[in-house]
């Protein structure tokens, strides 16, 4: 009996230009992991003062009183209303922004001629460099007198439901107005990234569903949304955080009130952005030292949104 043949063992040599590219690419990454530990390393030195002073209730406290700017022991300090508000505009959007992608994603890519896919992408792309100044005088200047009819409509309506009842009839800068500014903002991202997955999906699979006479939809529900799950989540968890960390156009678009508001028809509410943008101006030192302190607690629920956002998009790769 002949013996079964010795295992090879197989081995790669990288050429010199292999071997800068890896150590450029990996300097790169690593420069990126260093620059974020120093910003949460200087985040959490300015503001230690004030999770030592307050702990967890700098978090869960609704108010900031900066009192006497001689004495920090009568300052009341807390980000409870506008980490809340950061969160219920933010979720607004996605919701509001998603649906809008996803169908903008699939005509672009299946049903528009060439052409018009060649504009549209290029409109796309244009469209998600404008800054968010402009769109925060847009949405304070053309969005806002629609929403305040959409609103009285939906209170008129449905006040008997939580998120549409309010005390008082008065509708404006609200968490609604701030949320669909927001989902205009991050359409083109979430818009492209659904985009470019779709078009990846495979069109064997897709000519195979059209050979046994299903229709151009019946192609798509069967073989991209599945395929292009995956994607679609990592799109609207980037376009997540940005809505979370969005700061002017929040600032114009919404009263900065410190009170737990999930009421989003209501003219008050705020997030921890447009918060220290709004008093860093005029900030004290002990108070400065709060502003800091938010934008670690903002930094944290960011990183935690993009972890959650992978650890989706890889059960959704695993699913499919």
């Amino acid at each position: 009996m002949d013996s079964p043949p010795e295992q090879r063992e197989i081995k790669t040599y990288y050429t010199t230009v292999d071997k800068v590219f890896r150590g450029f690419v990996s300097s790169a990454a690593l420069f990126s992991l260093v620059v974020l530990i120093l910003i949460a390393a200087f985040l959490l030195f300015r503001g230690f003062e004030i999770f030592a002073d307050y702990g967890l209730k700098f978090i869960t406290t609704s108010k900031w009183d900066i009192g006497n700017p001689e004495d920090p022991s009568t300052a009341v300090l807390g980000i409870g209303a506008m980490l809340v508000g950061s969160v219920l505009t933010a979720f607004i959007a996605i919701a509001v922004a998603v649906p809008f992608a996803i169908a903008a994603a699939l005509f672009i890519e299946y049903y528009a001629p060439r052409f018009l896919r060649t504009l549209l992408t290029a409109v796309l792309d244009l469209v998600a460099a404008i800054p968010s100044v402009i769109y925060g005088i847009w949405g304070y200047v053309v969005l806002l007198p629609l929403v305040e009819d959409w609103s009285a409509t939906l209170y008129k309506y449905l006040n008997w439901f939580p998120l549409f009842n309010v005390q008082t009839p008065i509708f404006g800068r609200s968490p609604l107005l701030a949320g669909l500014l927001l989902a205009v903002m991050i359409l083109p991202i979430v818009t492209s990234v659904a985009r470019e997955v779709y078009g990846q999906a495979p069109r064997d699979l897709v000519d195979a569903s059209y050979a046994l006479g299903g229709t151009k939809w019946a192609g798509i529900k069967t073989v991209v949304l599945p395929f292009g799950k995956s994607g679609l989540v990592g799109g609207a968890m980037l376009g997540l955080g940005r809505a979370m960390g969005e700061t002017v156009a929040v600032y114009l678009t919404l009263n900065l009130v410190f009170k737990v508001n999930f009421q989003i028809l209501a003219s008050s509410g705020g997030n921890v952005a447009s918060l220290i943008a709004n008093k860093f101006g005029e900030a004290t030192a002990y108070e400065l030292k709060g502003l800091m302190a938010a934008g670690l607690v903002l930094f944290l629920v960011t990183l935690l949104v993009n972890f959650f956002a992978t650890v989706i998009v890889n059960r959704s790769r695993k699913i499919v």
